[in-house]
């Protein structure tokens, strides 16, 4: 076994340039020299054989190796720096901007974040509740601090960690498929993972669809399941009484599985952001089904 050990300080300056996008804004960051920095970024490229950052333009961005470290880092990064808090005079207070999916799992997140905020009488926490792909790009634009999506490959510059979830085909238990007629979807609006799933694979496999149900909020979308409107892909917490799930025995074809990460900003995170990292990767690990491998 290699007894070889990742240079923290060289960790925090990858995860700073990824963030903020180049050399300079870093080391005006992390109070340190332009040559410093890329001197760093050298010694952790040889450290690991790999070339972690690229140019995308006039940004500078993780390679797809950086992107597999950077998962990492971020995780080793929040360890340390909770560990050193912990003998710091800094308060774990503070106003907190979270981001939660309404295509996943809301009511519960929200319960466990309440409940985060009740044992932390000093956060002041500010939800939002949105889309996936919304909230990923208001992360970019500094919207929010933490926040948890379902996301594809692309859209993994924050991303703290991750798990896989396996939609489920689910409608009412007296619903029946009508052969001559299409499918009658229960949708979240364009954009909503599941949707896409749904419809991709339904076309896919040459199925005839149509979306007759749509709405913002999975409350609504579970209620018209219940009713017998449709059929929707949900999650094995998010399934209700008196719904069944649907296999490829009752003619729906298996769903690809859907990433759920947690993201955030480390370069610009405070002790309470950092508590609250923590706290969603417990609950989270208790909700999906596997960590996602990188």
């Amino acid at each position: 076994m290699s007894n070889r050990n990742l240079p923290i300080d060289l960790l925090r300056t990858l995860i700073t340039i990824s963030e903020v996008g180049g050399h300079t804004r870093a080391a005006a960051l992390l109070g340190r020299t332009q040559p410093a920095i890329s001197l760093q970024i050298k010694r952790l490229d040889e450290f690991l054989g790999v070339k972690l950052l690229t140019q995308s333009g006039q940004k500078t961005v993780l390679s797809d190796d950086g992107q597999r470290l950077a998962v990492y880092a971020r995780q080793i990064l929040r360890l340390n720096d909770e560990a050193v808090a912990q003998f710091s005079a800094e308060p774990e207070h503070g106003a907190l901007r979270v981001g939660l999916p309404t295509d996943y799992s809301t009511a519960y997140l929200q319960e466990a974040i309440l409940k985060y905020g009740k044992n932390n009488n000093g956060t002041q926490l500010k939800i939002h509740c949105g889309l996936s792909a919304n909230l990923l790009e208001e992360l970019h634009r500094g919207e929010h601090d933490v926040i948890v999506a379902l996301y594809s490959d692309e859209d993994n510059q924050y991303l703290s960690n991750s798990w896989v979830q396996q939609p489920l085909w689910a409608s009412s238990k007296e619903f029946v498929a009508k052969p001559d007629h299409p499918i009658p979807l229960i949708a979240h609006y364009e954009g909503c993972a599941y949707r896409d799933r749904m419809t991709s694979t339904l076309s896919r496999e040459r199925y005839r669809w149509e979306v007759v149900f749509s709405a913002p909020g999975i409350a609504e979308l579970q209620s018209a399941v219940q009713s017998g409107f449709g059929v929707t892909a949900l999650t094995e917490k998010t399934l209700l009484k008196g719904m069944k799930v649907l296999s490829e025995a009752d003619g729906f074809p298996a769903l690809p599985a859907i990433h759920v990460g947690i993201f955030y900003r480390h370069s610009q995170s405070s002790k309470a952001g950092l508590l609250l990292v923590e706290h969603l990767d417990s609950v989270l690990s208790g909700l999906t089904q596997e960590p996602a491998s990188h």
